[in-house]
């Protein structure tokens, strides 16, 4: 989740609850999820160049509706294309087909550009629907959401606890970072700076592993048999009827287009 949640756990850094109330906010946050995963299942199966500007066009009304911040959401949008931006260069040199283009002797060829831009749409729509759909979401509104889901309940609980504990960690480590400038340290390239970098990381395994004993036996005491409560209610609605079926429509259209323009056998 780190590409989709901000430090404070929404998209874009703004705190869902400061977000003012959006028809995606009013959603119950489990047909959010569903409409995610359709998403984008429905835009991977996609096949049609033309058609997959349709995904990226219904993700933008979704973060219209979501009265998410424009700048921040694309610019997080902008550092996933940037993990992706080498395999989309060089994709164009290395299929093979008749070439578009002739850069330094190496031809890039049709079909390598129209898998490029198949793959730059694909993600970037699916992308951008998740952090409209489930990164606007509190982290422990998102665990409560994926246990009624029947989502394995190890794999909740270790959401949940990263998201609870990661920022006590965080401050562990500026603590210990803190006391090493205190001693004169001054980072380097050369052995003792290696070095010193790596007891600080061991001492910080060390130290997490200690914490996790300490919060395991104190919640033990309290009770803990292996299942954190859901506290909270969740209820399909008549508006998440709505949104289920409008979504459902708007993927049926996809696929039936993406049908239509499909080049014959």
């Amino acid at each position: 989740m780190s590409h989709v949640l901000g430090q404070d756990g929404a998209a874009g850094g703004a705190s869902p609850a400061a977000l003012p109330r959006a028809p995606v906010q009013a959603l119950d946050p489990r047909a959010r999820i569903l409409g995610a995963v359709a998403f984008a299942l429905v835009t991977v199966a996609l096949d049609s160049l033309w058609v997959l500007l349709l995904p990226l066009v219904l993700a933008g009304v979704a973060l219209a509706a979501s009265r998410l911040p424009v700048g921040p959401t694309l610019k997080r949008m902008a550092m996933m294309d940037g993990f992706i931006l080498v395999l989309l260069v060089l994709l164009p040199f290395t299929v093979p087909g008749p070439a578009a283009v002739t850069l330094f002797g190496w031809p890039a060829s049709w079909a390598g550009l129209e898998q490029a831009a198949a793959i730059a749409l694909k993600a970037n729509a699916i992308v951008l629907m998740l952090l409209t759909l489930v990164g606007s979401m509190e982290p422990t509104t998102l665990g409560h959401a994926l246990a009624r889901l029947r989502v394995p309940l190890t794999l909740v609980h270790l959401l949940l606890f990263t998201v609870r504990y990661i920022a006590v960690m965080d401050a562990e480590y500026h603590r210990l970072r803190r006391a090493m400038k205190t001693r004169g340290f001054r980072p380097g390239t050369n052995g003792h700076t290696f070095r010193s970098f790596g007891y600080l990381i061991g001492m910080l395994l060390v130290r997490a592993f200690d914490r996790g004993e300490r919060i395991l036996s104190a919640m033990k005491c309290r009770g803990f048999t292996g299942h954190l409560p859901l506290l909270d209610s969740l209820r399909f609605g008549a508006r998440d009827a709505v949104f289920g079926a409008a979504l459902a429509a708007g993927l049926g259209l996809l696929l039936t287009l993406d049908t239509l323009h499909a080049p014959p056998v």
